[in-house]
C-alpha cells in the first residue's frame, strides 16, 4: 500500500472548487491513495460568485451567467446533473451609450469588432468619416510581427479610433473593467492578432471563420447565455454538495508556506500546521508574495494591477419607469460623460429573476481611470447612478429597495507582457518549489468557463506530478 499524498487546494473560488471536484473525481475513478484539502480565508465558498433571493427576487451580486459556446462550463454543469435547472437569457436589443443617445448595438459583430460591412455602414454610432476608416482594415497591410501589444494600439490601427472608442471599447473594456490602451492582445483575444495575420484584414478573417447565421432562427433565436432557476450560486453549491465533508475548511486562511525534504508545510492562520505534498494555488496573484516571502521570484506580482468596481441593484415597481426602453441593457462608451460603465435591465434579459410588474436594474461602476466612486457611500452610490440613469430613463420613484456589492481589486489585469511575465514566474516556480501550481482568474483567462478549464487541468497536472 502505498503512502497517502495530501494536496492542498489555496482558495475556494471557482478555480479551486473545480479543481477539488476533478480531483476527487480521479481519485476515487482509479483508488488513489491521494487527500485533498481545501483551504479558504471566507465563510463561504465561490469567490465572486454570489446570488442573494430577496422579496422574489434573484439578485445576482457578482457574474450573472455562462457563455454557452463555452464547452469547460457545459461539460461541468452536465456531469453535476444541474440541466433541468438551466435558463437561458431571454434575446433582446443591446444598445451603447454616446453622446447621450442609445444607439442599437450593430448586427454582424463579434466582440464589437465588425465582421458584416453593411450593418457597420448603416449603424449611426459612427460617423461618415469614421465608418470610411474603419473600412481600412479591409486594404492596410498586416501589422509587423509582435510578441505583444495592447488591445487599444491593434484596433486603432486596424479600424481607427472612433470606432475603437464608440463601439469596440464599450464591450471588451466593459468586460474586463480594464484599459484597453494597457490590455495584453496576446493575453485576452489573441484570435484577433491571428485573423490579421493570416488573412490581412479582421473582418475578412471573421467572415472567413466565423459562422453564417441560420436565418430560420432569426425570428426565434436562443440566448447565449445561461444561468440557473435559483442564480448562478447554483453551481456553487451543487459542487459543495458532491465533494466529501472533510475536504472543505472554511475561515481558515495559509500565512505562509515553508519548503521541506519532502513537500510543503502550510501555516494557518488558526495555528496548525498542513503538511501537503502538492498545493494548487488558487488565491489573487497579489497574495502569491506573501504566502511565498522568501522567494523573490513571485514578487513581480505586486506590480500587476487589479481594478476595483461595484454594481448597483435597484429594485422598482413597474408604475416607477415612465420611459420604458425596449431592450436588455446598455453599455457606456468612454466618450460619454458618465460614471456608470453599463445597465442590465435584468426584469427583460432574465425573466425569471423578478416578480411579475417588478423591475430590477443592475448597473456598474468603477473604470480603470476613476475607481474612487466605489468607496462612495451606498446614498452617494445609489444617487450616482439613478442620475445616470434618468438621462434615459425618467425614473419617477425612489427604488424600494437596493443591493450595492463592491469588489475591490478584484478584477486582474492583463497588462501587455503578461504572458511573458507568467511563464518566467512559472519556470522559476517550478525550479525552486515543484509541486507547487498557479492558477486561477490572475493568470491563465478571467471568465468562469476559463476558470473551471483552469481547475480540471490543474487536478490533471497534480495528478501527473505526483504518480
Amino acid at each position: 500500500m502505498k503512502p497517502t499524498k495530501t494536496i492542498a487546494i489555496v482558495g475556494g473560488g471557482i478555480t479551486g472548487l473545480s479543481a477539488a471536484y476533478y480531483l476527487q473525481k480521479e481519485i476515487k475513478a482509479k483508488n488513489l491513495p491521494y487527500e485533498i484539502k481545501l483551504i479558504e480565508a471566507n465563510s463561504r465558498l465561490g469567490g465572486k460568485i454570489k446570488t442573494l433571493r430577496r422579496d422574489g427576487f434573484t439578485i445576482e451580486q457578482g457574474p450573472d451567467s455562462l457563455l454557452v459556446r463555452k464547452q469547460p462550463a457545459v461539460k461541468l454543469v452536465e456531469e453535476l446533473g444541474l440541466q433541468e435547472q438551466i435558463v437561458r437569457n431571454a434575446t433582446g436589443q443591446s444598445y451603447i451609450l454616446v453622446n447621450d443617445r442609445l444607439h442599437k448595438m450593430p448586427k454582424g459583430t463579434f466582440m464589437g469588432v465588425p465582421k458584416d460591412i453593411g450593418p457597420l455602414l448603416t449603424s449611426k454610432l459612427i460617423s461618415p468619416k469614421g465608418k470610411a476608416r474603419a473600412l481600412f482594415d479591409l486594404v492596410l497591410p498586416k501589422g509587423k510581427q509582435k510578441d505583444d501589444q495592447s488591445l487599444g494600439a491593434f484596433f486603432r490601427r486596424r479600424f481607427g479610433n472612433e470606432l475603437l472608442v464608440n463601439q469596440i471599447e464599450a464591450l471588451l473594456s466593459g468586460i474586463h473593467s480594464g484599459d484597453i490602451d494597457q490590455m495584453s492582445l496576446k493575453a485576452t483575444y489573441p484570435n484577433f492578432y491571428q485573423l490579421e495575420q493570416k488573412y490581412g484584414s479582421v473582418i475578412k478573417g471573421l467572415q472567413k471563420t466565423m459562422p453564417k447565421a441560420d436565418k430560420r432562427k432569426k425570428k426565434n433565436p436562443e440566448g447565449v447565455f445561461f444561468s440557473f432557476t435559483n442564480g448562478l450560486e447554483t453551481l456553487v453549491n451543487r459542487l459543495e454538495e458532491v465533494l466529501d465533508d472533510d475536504i472543505i475548511s472554511l475561515q481558515t486562511s495559509v500565512d505562509h508556506v515553508e519548503k521541506k525534504e519532502h513537500g510543503y508545510h502550510l501555516l494557518l492562520s488558526n495555528g496548525n500546521v498542513y503538511k501537503a505534498d502538492a498545493i494548487i494555488m488558487a488565491t489573487p496573484h497579489f497574495t502569491i508574495p506573501k504566502i511565498f516571502s522568501q522567494y523573490d521570484f513571485f514578487k513581480p506580482f505586486t506590480t500587476v494591477p487589479s481594478t476595483s468596481t461595484a454594481n448597483v441593484v435597484l429594485a422598482f415597481d413597474q408604475s416607477a419607469i415612465k420611459k420604458d426602453i425596449n431592450g436588455t441593457g446598455f453599455l457606456v462608451s468612454r466618450s460619454s460623460d458618465y460614471q456608470i460603465t453599463a445597465c442590465t435591465w435584468t426584469h427583460k434579459k432574465w425573466p425569471t429573476t423578478t416578480p411579475k410588474g417588478k423591475i430590477l436594474l443592475r448597473c456598474y461602476v468603477g473604470r480603470p481611470n476613476d475607481e474612487s466612486v466605489v468607496d462612495l457611500s451606498d446614498d452617494e452610490l445609489t444617487d450616482v447612478v439613478l442620475n445616470d440613469l434618468n438621462k434615459t430613463m425618467k425614473i419617477k420613484a425612489k427604488p424600494e429597495f437596493r443591493v450595492i456589492t463592491r469588489w475591490k481589486n478584484s478584477r486582474p489585469q492583463y497588462t501587455v507582457g503578461h504572458l511573458e511575465r507568467l511563464s518566467e514566474v512559472r519556470n522559476e516556480a517550478n525550479k525552486h518549489v515543484p509541486g507547487v501550481f498557479l492558477t486561477g482568474c490572475s493568470f491563465d483567462g478571467a471568465g468562469i468557463p476559463d476558470c473551471i478549464e483552469q481547475g480540471e487541468q490543474t487536478a490533471q497536472d497534480v495528478i501527473s506530478l505526483l504518480q
